[in-house]
């Protein structure tokens, strides 16, 4: 065999075996390999995280924003799906509350992505998850933000955060009581996106903000607890889609079925992580549309 035709038969498995790891690399090899987020639109993706929060966002000017981090580290095969495997920056990070469920996955993220800015509160928690959290973060050297109500950060293209909760250093109250409650808007179309926040920061919420909660798109409360999304909110906020984002067959029952019928009494049109997977939602200013 001559030299000319081994060596392009060496370059053929070579490039061959290229692909096979490529197939095999999170992000690359499935019909929903990232990016999935379209250039000029609001990209708002609830991740797959199983029983936890993790939502990515995308502005119009390419701005990406994490909100929480499920528990452990499959947060990373859903960015790389969304994101693109090759993409490792992230422009803010954002923690709710130091619960296990919403900040585990934060310790792979600082060290697999380039974070920039980092909103957080002042509530801490004495467990390893947290400790290793707020030890990764300070060596990234990302800019720390302590989230406080009034606060608005601009996204790029039109896209802003507010932070509607909290409203006072939250040090001594109770984890999920001092979760980061946001709203995040573009034109006529926003998501309110609440953490863990309980029924009694809900209705305190209603009272300080009133019409200024109504939203397209409801994150629902504590993964589907009854501790959250009381009457009084769900009506305010009056959302055109919920999402629930929670495990399959969790030990928690979640959603608890109250919510549940709760959300179908109002009309709303309820999905979750646990029967569908990552949702998409896509907005153009006018309306939002599910992918």
């Amino acid at each position: 065999m001559n030299e000319s035709l081994v060596r392009k038969r060496l370059l053929a498995l070579a490039a061959m075996a290229f692909l096979t790891v490529l197939v095999w690399l999170p992000g690359f090899g499935g019909a929903e390999s990232g990016p999935i987020c379209k250039e000029g639109l609001l990209c708002v993706v609830f991740l797959d995280v199983g029983q936890g929060d993790a939502i990515f966002i995308q502005s119009p000017s390419g701005i990406q924003v994490l909100v929480d981090a499920g528990r452990d580290s499959s947060v990373l095969r859903e960015l790389a799906d969304v994101m693109g495997f090759w993409d490792k920056d992230l422009d803010y990070v954002l923690a709710t509350h130091p619960d296990a469920d919403h900040v585990g996955g934060l310790v792979d993220v600082f060290e697999r992505y380039e974070v920039a800015n980092f909103i957080r509160t002042e509530s801490e928690s004495d467990t390893s998850v947290w400790h290793s959290v707020e030890r990764v973060s300070e060596k990234e050297g990302a800019e720390i933000f302590y989230a406080r109500r009034g606060q608005s950060y601009d996204l790029g293209g039109g896209v802003m955060l507010e932070i509607l909760f909290p409203d006072i250093d939250p040090i001594d109250l109770e984890s999920n009581t001092a979760s980061i409650v946001t709203k995040l808007i573009y034109g006529d179309t926003s998501f309110m996106l609440t953490g863990d926040s309980p029924k009694a920061i809900e209705e305190y919420l209603v009272l300080a903000e009133g019409e200024f909660l109504k939203s397209n798109v409801l994150k629902v409360g504590h993964h589907g607890s009854r501790t959250s999304t009381s009457d009084l909110f769900l009506a305010e906020v009056s959302p055109d889609y919920a999402v629930i984002s929670a495990g399959k067959d969790n030990q928690y029952g979640h959603p608890h079925i109250e919510v549940t019928d709760m959300l179908f009494n109002h009309g709303v049109t309820t999905y979750s992580t646990a029967e569908s997977g990552r949702i998409t939602f896509m907005s153009d200013a006018t309306g939002v549309v599910i992918q």
